[in-house]
């Protein structure tokens, strides 16, 4: 009879030990997938900061200088020779003491190199730096548009800092028959356009900021309307 109750035990027992072990399966699968799907978004984001970076040293490192852009020249314990000019139609700007200089096409980096070997004649060991103060030439590379069903689809001028959320808003929201959770965001990157799923729903109706990307000069947002 002993032997009857043990052999029950034994089976009660191994059956709890199944059912244990079912349970730990559900639950690491459940933590393996929650984990994978954290790690998606942490990918997705950063490949989004890492493309914005790029852009950013595109447009800092590489800018090229144009007519009308407004550029500042400062000489080092100089200021008289220090000025603040626009860039004239033929591409150049006036320097004290040098005269005239080619701005238009080349960087600021390249146009300082210039002024302080000119300078070079007339000072000891000049310290010339040129910095732009206004873009005025490249004024649409430098936009953000917002197409599709908006209330005023929009070529807005880029400032820092801006977000999804601020170019909608500043496009007149979405409109009635707008389809927010298809919208994208599209952006030029090594020359190739990416194209980036954004949920304007959960960023505008739900408060999630997760998704709520800042903005790149270029960056083009779409929002398709609603299929009936």
């Amino acid at each position: 009879m002993s032997k009857v109750v043990c052999t029950a035990n034994s089976y009660n027992y191994l059956s709890l030990f199944k059912k244990s072990i079912s349970c730990l399966v559900i639950i690491s699968v459940s933590v393996f997938s929650a984990s994978c799907a954290n790690n998606v978004e942490q990918l997705k984001s950063s490949e989004l900061q890492g493309n914005a970076a790029r852009t950013d040293a595109i447009i800092e490192g590489s800018y090229r200088i144009g007519v009308d852009d407004t550029v500042q020249v400062s000489v080092w314990r100089n200021p008289e020779l220090s000025i603040t000019v626009p860039v004239r139609p033929d591409g150049k700007i006036s320097v004290p003491l040098i005269g005239d200089v080619q701005a238009g096409g080349l960087t600021p980096e390249q146009v300082s190199k210039d002024i302080q070997r000119r300078l070079a004649a007339f000072i000891r060991d000049p310290q010339v730096a040129v910095i732009l103060t206004a873009l005025r030439s490249h004024e649409y590379l430098t936009r953000v548009r917002v197409t599709g069903a908006v209330a005023t689809p929009s070529s807005l001028p880029h400032r820092q800092g801006m977000t999804i959320l601020d170019a909608v808003l500043a496009s007149g929201g979405l409109s009635d028959f707008a389809a927010p959770g298809r919208a994208k965001l599209y952006r030029s990157v090594d020359g190739k356009t990416k194209s980036i799923e954004i949920d304007l729903d959960e960023i505008i109706n739900k408060g999630n900021l997760e998704k709520n990307y800042i903005l790149r000069p270029g960056d083009v947002i779409t929002v398709p309307e609603r299929i009936f």
